[in-house]
């Protein structure tokens, strides 16, 4: 096909190959190491841990994002009983998925809230940290409040995730701004506004990037050159189609999803793709009381792997 027939994102779907085919080429060792797998396994809500954790180790995965569930002094993880379950199904933990309501708002203008999320982000961290996670992503505003409370909400998000900068430099727990599509959030859509924010925040605790390559599609240009963009910063990139079902269910072109991740060192120890197909749902958070059917939950593992599997070895054997 000539070039001048090509569509804009083909255009920039080629670049993207031919940059990854150079590389590849240039420095082969980059390449050797493969990408490391995780699921988020806040989406299979009420299911017991056990079940979650034979699913995810019977489908060829080693890795699993826990949920953020360290609410207050007594609501919390028994964290003896999950570091025995993770060694009995031989899973490691990639990191934790922060749940952010408007109860724990970074962004609320009312100051018993903004310590609330505080004080949720600080225990995250100590749960993350003991499990053995690399990351907590954080939501720089309510996940379900898509309106703008004010002018001054991106500041306030600002300096309240500053305060937590220490806790998370002291347990070498890496904060992952996660960009979420507007029809969520009412802060922090694209992988640059969220560059913006890290660097609005200016703390060494603070310097990291969960991306998802659904809320790029929403927000983004091209999904491809988002995850170039976020570079270094990106540590964890969530995995789910264009209609947010498993991989392969849809349009996403996954193949350059994976030359990008190479590119920018996705395949580097600490660094995860993690498969969390949610539903097109506003606020996804219904899912957390949910019980689903564990046949579909397998389903959806079992292809979501081989899918992502098959394409990254062809990738490899470009």
């Amino acid at each position: 096909m000539k070039s001048n027939m090509l569509q804009n994102f083909q255009i920039k779907n080629e670049s993207i190959k031919d940059t990854y085919l150079e590389m590849k080429e240039k420095e082969p060792e980059r390449f050797e190491r493969r990408i490391d797998l995780s699921w988020s396994i806040w989406m299979f809500g009420q299911e017991p841990l056990e079940r979650s954790f034979e699913r995810l180790k019977s489908k060829g995965l080693e890795y699993v994002e826990l949920k953020g569930s360290y609410y207050t002094a007594d609501i919390k993880p028994d964290y003896e009983r999950i570091i025995r379950l993770l060694e009995e199904y031989e899973l490691k933990v990639s990191g934790v998925c922060g749940l952010y309501s408007e109860n724990n708002d970074l962004a609320s203008p009312d100051p018993y809230i903004r310590q609330n999320a505080i004080d949720y982000i600080k225990r995250q961290v100590e749960f993350t940290a003991a499990v053995g996670g690399k990351y907590l992503i954080v939501v720089p505003s309510a996940v379900g409040r898509t309106r703008k409370i004010d002018d001054y909400e991106f500041w306030r998000s600002v300096e309240t995730l500053r305060k937590c900068g220490e806790h998370f430099a002291s347990y070498n727990v890496k904060a992952a701004i996660e960009p979420i599509r507007s029809a969520e959030v009412s802060l922090i859509h694209t992988v640059e506004e969220a560059i913006e924010y890290i660097e609005a925040v200016n703390h060494d605790g603070v310097k990291h990037i969960n991306g998802d390559v659904y809320h790029m599609l929403n927000e983004e240009e091209h999904v491809g050159e988002a995850i170039l963009k976020a570079g270094n910063r990106l540590i964890n990139l969530h995995l789910a189609d264009s209609n947010r079902d498993i991989p392969g269910k849809g349009m996403l072109d996954f193949d350059v999803i994976l030359m990008a991740s190479y590119l920018v060192g996705m395949n580097e120890e600490g660094r995860f793709l993690t498969f969390e197909p949610l539903g097109p749902y506003a606020d996804p958070y219904v899912l957390l009381q949910g019980t689903p059917d564990p046949k579909i939950l397998d389903s959806m593992v079992e292809e979501s792997v081989r899918y992502v599997q098959e394409r990254e070895e062809y990738v490899r054997s470009m």
